[in-house]
C-alpha cells in the first residue's frame, strides 16, 4: 500500500520514462524559480524534459505579495485555469511537475495544482538531476502543448486561518518546513521545525515511507490531530504536505507562512535555534 500511495504523488525517472510511452496522456511542467520569468526560462533553455512546458514559479504558481497574505497568495483561479489549460493539461491526464532543486520547488505547483482540483498531479522524485543521472534525454525544443479543457475548483486541500495557526502552534501542532537556521532567526512562536530537505537522501530522493512515517510520527504527525505546515513562503511547506500525502497523512498549508505572519507588527515572532524542536 505503501509504494501505492507514493506513486500517486512522487513518480520515479525511470517510472516517468515508461509512462510517457505508455500512450496515457502525460503532461510535464518544469517548475522554475528565478528573479524574472525571463532570468527562469534560461535554466529551461539549457535542457528540459522533451515536451515539458516551462511554468515560473512567482509568476504562475502564486498572486503578488500582499503583506499579512504573505509572499505567495494563492494565485485566481480563472488566471490559472486560462496557463494550466493553455500547458495542456486535461482532467484525464497525469501532470508530472518537476525542478532542479530535489522537487522541493516543484511541491509548490503540486500542492497548487491539486488544491484547484486537478485530479493527478505528481512530483519528479530526484527533479531534472535523476532524470538526467537516470541516462534519460533532455531537448532544448520548446515543446506546443495541445490546449487542455480542465475545469479547475479550488478548495480540494486543507489551509488554515492566523487564527488556527496560533491555536496549532500553542498545542504542538504547527510545523515550520525550513532550514534550522532559517528558523533560528524568526518563527511563530510555540512551531517546531520539520525541514523538508530531511525527507530527502543525500541524492535529493525521497526517503523511503517507513522512514518518513518514523520522523512524523516522533513528532506526533500521524493522521490522528490536525496539524498544519508552513515555510517562509509556502514553497518547502508545499512539499512537506506532498511528502506526507505520500504516506497517507493529511496535514494542511498555512498559506501566508512566516512571510505574512511577520508583516504583521501586532503578532511576536520567537528567536533562537531551540534545537529539542527540530526534527531528525
Amino acid at each position: 500500500m505503501s509504494d501505492q500511495l507514493r506513486d500517486r504523488h512522487f513518480v520515479a525517472a525511470d517510472a516517468l520514462a515508461e509512462l510517457v510511452t505508455s500512450g496515457h496522456r502525460v503532461v510535464l511542467l518544469d517548475v522554475l524559480v528565478g528573479a524574472s520569468p525571463e532570468q527562469a526560462r534560461e535554466a529551461f533553455d539549457a535542457g528540459h524534459l522533451p515536451g515539458a512546458a516551462p511554468v515560473h514559479l512567482e509568476a504562475d504558481l502564486q498572486a503578488p505579495a500582499a503583506g499579512t497574505a504573505g509572499k505567495r497568495p494563492l494565485p485566481d483561479v480563472p488566471t490559472l485555469q486560462d496557463k494550466v489549460r493553455a500547458w495542456g493539461v486535461t482532467s484525464d491526464a497525469v501532470v508530472v511537475v518537476y525542478d532542479r532543486f530535489a522537487g522541493t520547488k516543484a511541491g509548490r505547483a503540486w500542492w497548487v495544482l491539486r488544491w484547484a482540483g486537478v485530479p493527478d498531479v505528481r512530483i519528479l522524485d530526484g527533479g531534472l538531476d535523476a532524470w538526467t543521472r537516470a541516462g534519460l534525454p533532455t531537448t532544448q525544443e520548446t515543446a506546443r502543448p495541445v490546449p487542455g479543457d480542465v475545469t479547475l475548483t479550488p478548495g480540494n486541500l486543507p489551509t488554515v486561518t492566523d487564527d488556527d495557526a496560533v491555536g496549532l502552534a500553542a498545542s504542538g501542532r504547527l510545523f515550520d518546513a525550513r532550514s534550522p537556521l532559517q528558523f533560528a532567526e524568526g518563527h511563530i512562536p510555540g512551531a517546531r521545525v520539520a525541514p523538508t530537505r530531511g525527507n530527502l537522501s543525500e541524492d535529493g530522493l525521497l526517503r523511503d515511507a517507513e522512514w518518513i512515517r518514523r520522523r512524523y510520527a516522533a513528532l506526533g504527525v500521524d493522521g490522528a490531530q490536525h496539524a498544519a505546515f508552513y515555510c517562509g513562503g509556502a514553497v518547502a511547506a508545499a512539499h512537506g504536505v506532498a511528502v506526507l500525502a505520500s504516506i497517507g497523512v493529511a496535514v494542511a498549508l498555512y498559506v501566508p507562512s512566516f512571510g505574512g505572519w511577520s508583516a504583521d507588527p501586532e503578532r511576536p515572532v520567537a528567536l533562537g535555534d531551540e534545537l529539542e524542536a527540530v526534527a531528525p
